[in-house]
């Protein structure tokens, strides 16, 4: 059996690996088939299908994307097997760049405010690509001294309620996976369980993912702990399954690329048709 892993960030997003040491990673670790899913734009697939031609590994051509969800809830939705070219997902994913780029600058404006200069002209300089994240304030703050880690950096500055943050104004779950679609994609509910969702709630978001055309959720993603919690929702709801490591860096042993387990017996996978 082949082993996947369908979830990975490069320096195109807020990953520390360019796409070419991606896929050499992935490779080196034993992933015969990889998405690369970076976070709201598709700038890293071309150079890490090169990479993967070279290697002999399968790449999927993928991308994560933002959604806000009831009462402003953050969602990500990972596609995958889109085109890249396609016009209504790139003009999409131009929206989320623009939004993506204000809301740095304000997170700079908020940050300064409260005595750290520098950060948005900080942050921006640590990120490779067009994409600037709270990963990248995150690290500025670290390497700073600002903060102890990423963990402080996040838990003090960049969370909802703490000065730092500021709130999302993504797609909504319709336009994702409408623009997922068109671009001849499958749309995947990406680590369901780490939302801060009651039952209820994540029954309902899992019936409208489902209404609008999700057709898969991650069953096996790190740090949630709900393989089998999951398997049954998947079941429940007819989706297929998906696993990934959501691969940012090395620093966590936890996350790294190349998951161990296999989707749980039952489960229909989402490359069974591929």
């Amino acid at each position: 059996m082949n082993r996947y892993d369908l979830h990975t960030h490069s320096t195109a997003s807020d990953g520390t690996l360019s796409p070419s040491e991606l896929v050499r990673r992935a490779h080196s670790r034993g992933v015969e088939v990889m998405a690369i899913t970076d976070h709201d734009c598709t700038d890293g697939i071309a150079e890490a299908m090169a990479e993967a031609e070279k290697v002999g590994l399968t790449l999927i051509p993928g991308v994560e994307m933002s959604v806000t969800w009831e009462e402003g809830q953050l969602l990500h939705v990972v596609g995958l097997r889109i085109d890249p070219g396609n016009p209504l997902l790139q003009e999409g994913l131009e929206r989320l760049h623009r939004f993506r780029f204000w809301r740095a600058q304000e997170m700079g404006r908020r940050l300064l405010a409260c005595g750290i200069a520098g950060a948005f002209e900080g942050a921006r300089a640590l990120a490779k690509g067009n994409i600037v994240s709270r990963t990248h304030f995150a690290r500025f703050l670290v390497a700073t001294g600002n903060c102890r880690d990423m963990n402080d950096a996040f838990e003090r500055f960049l969370v909802p309620g703490k000065p730092g943050y500021v709130a999302g104004e993504w797609a909504t779950l319709a336009e994702c996976i409408h623009w997922i679609r068109k671009a001849g994609g499958q749309a995947v509910l990406a680590h369901p369980l780490r939302y801060p969702l009651t039952a209820p709630r994540l029954r309902r978001l899992f019936e409208q993912f489902r209404e609008l055309g999700g057709e898969g959720i991650e069953v096996i993603a790190p740090n949630t702990n709900g393989t089998h919690t999951l398997a049954q929702h998947a079941r429940t709801f007819g989706f297929a399954g998906s696993l990934g490591s959501d691969f940012h860096s090395c620093e966590s042993p936890h996350t790294d690329i190349g998951l161990r387990e296999n989707l749980p017996n039952g489960i229909r996978p989402i490359w069974e048709h591929w």
